[in-house]
């Protein structure tokens, strides 16, 4: 069988590595010049693996499978070198979250570090790419598939008997033409998360750091939101991550290199209904008006005193960004969030302070936005020669999840 994976991020990554030793000949197209190219997949850019039956995505992901993936990757690693640790396993950290109204998440936390990520993608790759059966196509961005007499045609030109799409939420362009032809294989569409990325002195939560490295909750907020924390960083950078069309910020934690603050996302659910059926070009708009605010693809940094009062800030005092300055500008989120969700990180800072005093001071930083984009869920019973697996699927929202979404599949097709 000849199979094509578009998208070279950790789906593809699991699909491959259940299928390397098979005999089918697997042809993997890549639009970024090489294996580091993309600055947004969770495999170049994050890097952080848990093991949870609580997030990640909504499909069912065996425990054991989940630890043999984490393992995986790990194994790639410079020295076996990680950090590592478990949020909410202590009960009184359960407890003492659970009375002030937020749901705490329990998981496993490995963080390889992004500084490492190279390697362990180098690595990765340098197993696949001496296997015979295995064939990497860079600089080869994918614009149309058709199906002729049983094959999948890319561009017009060669022809598979499977094709798997693994494009991450960065391929939405692609999954958009795809669906267009085919508005069957779309099952739900209708949220996404919107936020900010929130940095303070290290000292603040160092206590929670040192318990448990990532924390992360669930607080049902008074305007009826849910608002979820994301992607803790202790002692990490704040960055920004460019779609083309617009710019947002995420936060990286490197194994080598500290600074003196912790960041982390504080995101805001919004759930839409009919006849609403667009909520990336929700999410996509509310960044370019950001953009637009803050000039020349920027964020725009804020204090949380001026966010609490809707006042531009115009001085930094005590916390100092993580974030080159050349990529943000002073001034008020918002101008660009609408006031529900505004109000919505309010109350949740507020009721954060509460369990960890300090997170609602003055001068902690919030940077906008960081958005989350949810993907279509996309029917993969649909067609029996094009699948959807990792995060373009809508199926997962994590790096093992969508490992072991592309091993799933994978392992379907071996089984047939």
């Amino acid at each position: 069988m000849k199979i094509a994976i578009i998208g070279f991020g950790a789906a593809a990554i699991g699909f491959i590595e259940k299928m390397k030793d098979s005999n089918h000949e697997i042809h993997i197209f890549e639009k970024s010049k090489d294996i580091y190219s993309s600055s947004i997949s969770g495999i170049r850019a994050d890097g952080k693996l848990f093991i949870s039956e609580e997030m990640g995505g909504n499909i069912a992901v065996d425990v054991d499978l989940q630890k043999k993936l984490v393992e995986f990757y790990l194994s790639k690693t410079e020295n076996g070198q990680y950090e590592e640790g478990k949020s909410f396993r202590n009960e009184m950290y359960y407890k003492k979250f659970y009375e002030q109204g937020f749901q705490p998440i329990v998981a496993d936390f490995f963080h390889i570090g992004t500084d490492q990520l190279e390697q362990v993608l180098y690595n990765i790759y340098e197993d696949y790419k001496k296997r015979q059966n295995i064939y990497f196509h860079f600089n080869n961005k994918i614009n149309n598939i058709t199906s002729i007499a049983g094959k999948i045609i890319l561009d017009n030109e060669e022809a598979f008997d499977k094709v798997v799409i693994a494009v991450g939420r960065s391929g939405h362009k692609l999954i958009k033409k795809i669906i267009t032809k085919f508005p069957d294989l779309v099952t739900d569409n209708t949220k996404v998360d919107l936020g900010v990325r929130f940095e303070l002195p290290t000292h603040i939560v160092k206590e929670l750091n040192d318990e448990m490295y990532e924390f992360k909750v669930k607080y049902k907020s008074k305007t009826g939101y849910i608002v979820r924390t994301f992607c803790n960083n202790p002692n990490g950078f704040v960055v920004t991550e460019n779609y083309g069309d617009f710019a947002t910020v995420n936060g990286h934690s490197k194994l080598k290199e500290k600074s003196q603050n912790t960041n982390f996302a504080i995101l805001t659910t919004i759930n839409f209904t009919e006849p609403f059926d667009d909520p990336i070009g929700y999410g996509s708009h509310i960044a370019q008006l950001t953009n637009i605010l803050a000039g020349e693809n920027k964020v725009i940094l804020q204090t949380y005193r001026n966010f609490k009062n809707s006042k531009r800030t115009k001085h930094l005092y005590r916390v100092q960004p993580t974030l080159n300055k050349n990529e943000y500008i002073l001034g008020d989120i918002n101008l660009a969030f609408p006031r529900r969700i505004a109000e919505s990180i309010i109350d949740f800072i507020e009721n954060l302070d509460k369990v960890v005093p300090g997170v609602a001071n003055n001068d902690n930083l919030l940077y906008a936005p960081e958005i989350k984009f949810y993907s279509n869920i996309l029917d993969n019973q649909k067609f029996e020669n094009l699948k959807f697996i990792g995060d373009c699927s809508g199926a997962t929202r994590s790096i093992i999840y969508a490992t072991a979404h592309g091993w799933l599949m994978a392992e379907e097709m071996i089984a047939d």
